[in-house]
């Protein structure tokens, strides 16, 4: 069996997709930055899928190609190999081989909420224009039926119609995110990538966010890859959730099993280096030592064990390759040789 089948078989029972197909699979996706004998590797051979209906988180260090994924799904930036699938009125369309012209049509149906909510918007540009321009851009709405939209747009994210009038500078932080999530919900998406959406946030907002999205996902229909490092959110929020070290994917299983047992040394180490509220509780993994290695020269076999405590020799010449754990009922993947269950 092809890794590519044991994804399939395995990542859709946390999505409530047990019959479904993916609507979108990513397949040795790789990105490399610069030319000559060490490009930047910032995506290095990755597969996963996304499953219509569900919240897959995205996890890892700074620099582990997490943003990176989520701009090439959108195709802000292009993939120097691999496949994005996508699924649309039950055909599959490779995302990463289409022109800028035949993606047109698709745009629609994907959009992104970045990570700062001010730097996407135009400060020259009152909301009703950010929001209308999406409108106009994909002939969805013109004259009275356009302003009715930005109206219910502003409306679903929890801001009041008059605020269409206002200009970006004039909204708190949390305001203006809301604002990017109204438009990427403008054109009416299927699927969503939120790239650190709560990042640029006071934590009493950033709850705010989560449940905004949680509940417009819900009501929507929406499928969305959540790409955070707050390990606490992406247990809120998701459905299963993907492990990036140094651009790979280390681990892949459903949240409540990923949380109550993970299985790849990093997730632990990445698990345990979440805060912990009982200052009395003690820490039974180490937390990680040393730095990220370089993506210009990652290290052969095991790119984590550099920094891995129970790396041995073997893990110098050991496949990077997701492996089952628990059967292959469980959804769980992860790629250290040495876990056998």
């Amino acid at each position: 069996m092809s890794m590519t089948d044991t994804l399939e078989r395995t990542a859709g029972s946390a999505a409530d997709a047990a019959a479904a197909e993916p609507l979108v699979r990513i397949q040795q996706l790789s990105k490399q930055f610069g030319s000559g004998a060490h490009p930047v590797r910032a995506v290095d051979n990755v597969s996963f899928d996304i499953f219509p209906g569900e919240t897959l988180g995205l996890v890892g260090e700074s620099g582990s190609g997490k943003s990176t994924i989520g701009r090439l799904l959108t195709r802000l930036i292009e993939p120097t190999a691999g496949s994005l699938q996508y699924r649309k009125d039950g055909q599959v369309v490779d995302l990463a081989h289409l022109s800028q012209r035949e993606l047109r049509p698709l745009r629609s149906d994907i959009q992104i909420i970045f990570q700062d909510p001010y730097a996407s918007l135009n400060p020259r540009m009152r909301i009703r224009d950010v929001l209308g321009e999406a409108l106009s851009t994909h002939g969805m709405a013109t004259g009275a039926a356009r302003q009715k939209r930005i109206e219910e747009l502003l409306e679903q994210v929890g801001l009041r119609p008059e605020h269409a009038e206002r200009f970006p500078h004039e909204f708190s932080g949390g305001q203006r995110q809301r604002i990017g999530i109204a438009r990427a919900l403008a054109v009416q998406p299927r699927f969503i990538v939120a790239d650190e959406p709560l990042s640029a946030l006071d934590v009493s907002i950033q709850a705010q966010v989560v449940n905004l999205l949680g509940d417009l996902k819900d009501r929507l229909g929406l499928t969305l890859l959540f790409i955070s490092h707050d390990l606490d959110v992406v247990e809120y929020l998701c459905d299963r959730v993907v492990v990036l070290y140094l651009g790979r994917v280390v681990e892949v299983a459903p949240t409540e099993a990923l949380y109550a047992r993970p299985r790849h040394p990093y997730t632990q180490a990445l698990l345990a280096a979440a805060p912990i509220p009982d200052p009395a509780q003690r820490r039974t993994i180490p937390l990680l030592s040393g730095d990220l290695p370089s993506p210009k020269n990652p290290p052969s076999g095991c790119v984590f064990r550099t920094r891995c405590p129970q790396a041995e020799s073997q893990c110098a010449q050991a496949d990077m390759q997701l492996r089952a754990v628990g059967g292959s009922h469980t959804g769980h993947l992860q790629a250290c040789w040495k876990v056998q269950d």
